[in-house]
């Protein structure tokens, strides 16, 4: 039995909270926009630090694991056995795949040239931050060097390389064969790195020949045998371009309009085809890059489809002095391949409307491309539920310092 004092203490709390309760339900009576029940958002994409490296797909101990395993079977005389795509074959189940991911790229470049006649697109000149709509908007998050104090963009007009950010790799006639050395730089040729995935994947494309290999190579001991290389096949690389391919690679993009046409005045059926196209190339991209090593640089953004990287000396991110201009090689993800140029979400309500600085943690935030498709009518998956926000209720100014 507790003490008179004690008991009326607790009696006192209890009526507290219960009033406490009823307070608080009755706040949420009148102000239903000020909390979000069962919310799915997620932490929105942060732009990476200079001197940070690209988190690892592996982890250090698994990649060290790994390379002592290699070290183990050199010292064994013995064959290795190595399957596709790691003994210069194809692997057949793939090819289809590619050919759907280099058909999907093409379609999107004209299903986003035809969106971007309808809707602006700007970007800061300062730091190159992109804004999908008009009027682009007011958040201060302009921090760079040369920037000014307030943090305000500058904006000016920008264009698909904005949306759709091209990635360059160079290309390789062997994918087996040596890595391009620094004096070669000038001497062979950079094309997209999503294409040149696909050409080593299976799609001949006669301006970027390469080499398809009949015989398997073979690993003993840690070297490399090539049976190939010894008793040479009539191999002539040149035999296939055609003196006018710029003339063909107009005309096939031509053709690549005609499945256009029927919707050339519809916006949105344009929208919703190329979000489609968007997300088959992500999804065959990532298929390919399970089997086929790509190589990104941990600082900065240059590729390598192959399964090693190049040796030129062009790296000019953080410490590279420490590393003589070489790039800190490791494994690429699909975003490092295709990378989604986030931007903030402008929902269906506000189009037209300012974005402000004041309420910026309410808003979301998609892929340029998402959001240009968006825009014009398309709908967006549930995968980007997340970071878009859409669940959040946005008040107004004069409503946020209400929000707890």
């Amino acid at each position: 039995m507790l003490p008179m004092r004690v008991r009326n203490v607790v009696n006192l709390l209890n009526i507290f909270t219960e009033r406490s309760a009823e307070n608080f339900i009755d706040v949420g009576k009148h102000f239903p926009a000020c909390y979000t029940t069962g919310s799915t958002c997620s932490e929105l994409p942060i732009k990476r630090k200079k001197s940070e490296r690209k988190p690892l797909v592996t982890s250090v101990n698994d990649l060290k694991r790994e390379a002592r395993l290699r070290r183990k079977e050199r010292l064994k005389v013995q064959e290795v056995i190595l399957q596709p795509p790691k003994n210069g074959l194809l692997v057949k189940g793939l090819v289809p795949v590619a050919r759907q991911v280099y058909s999907a790229r093409a379609k999107l470049h004209v299903c986003v040239s035809r969106v971007v006649k309808n809707i602006a697109i700007y970007t800061c000149s300062l730091c190159g931050e992109v804004h999908v709509g008009h009027p682009p908007h007011r958040i201060r998050t302009c921090n760079v060097a040369g920037s000014p104090t307030n943090k305000e963009h500058k904006w000016e007009k920008g264009g698909i390389g904005h949306v759709l950010p091209v990635v360059e790799s160079f290309h390789l006639y062997d994918r087996i064969g040596r890595a391009v050395s620094h004096n070669e730089r000038l001497e062979v040729d950079r094309i997209p790195a999503l294409l040149e995935l696909c050409v080593q994947a299976g799609v001949d494309i006669p301006e970027y020949p390469t080499r398809r290999r009949a015989c398997p190579i073979y690993s003993l001991a840690g070297r490399v045998i090539d049976f190939e290389r010894r008793f040479p096949k009539e191999d002539s690389p040149g035999k296939d371009i055609n003196t006018y391919g710029f003339w063909d690679k107009k005309r096939n993009l031509n053709n690549d309009d005609k499945f256009m046409d029927l919707h050339s005045d519809d916006i949105q059926a344009i929208s919703v085809q190329g979000m489609e196209e968007w997300e088959k190339m992500r999804s065959g991209a990532s298929k390919l890059m399970e089997k086929y090593a790509v190589q990104t640089c941990g600082y900065c953004s240059e590729m390598q489809v192959g399964p090693k990287g190049h040796r030129v000396r062009n790296c000019q991110a953080f410490k590279h002095q420490m590393r003589d201009g070489q790039h800190a090689w490791q494994e690429a993800t699909v975003d490092d391949l295709i990378p989604p140029v986030y931007v903030w979400h402008v929902r269906d309500g506000q189009r037209g409307e300012l974005l402000v600085n004041g309420l910026k943690r309410y808003y979301g935030m998609l892929p340029a491309v998402v959001e240009l498709f968006a825009q014009a009518g398309a709908y967006v998956g549930d995968h980007y539920a997340g970071v878009m926000r859409e669940d959040v209720a946005v008040p107004d100014l004069d409503e946020e310092k209400l929000v707890v």
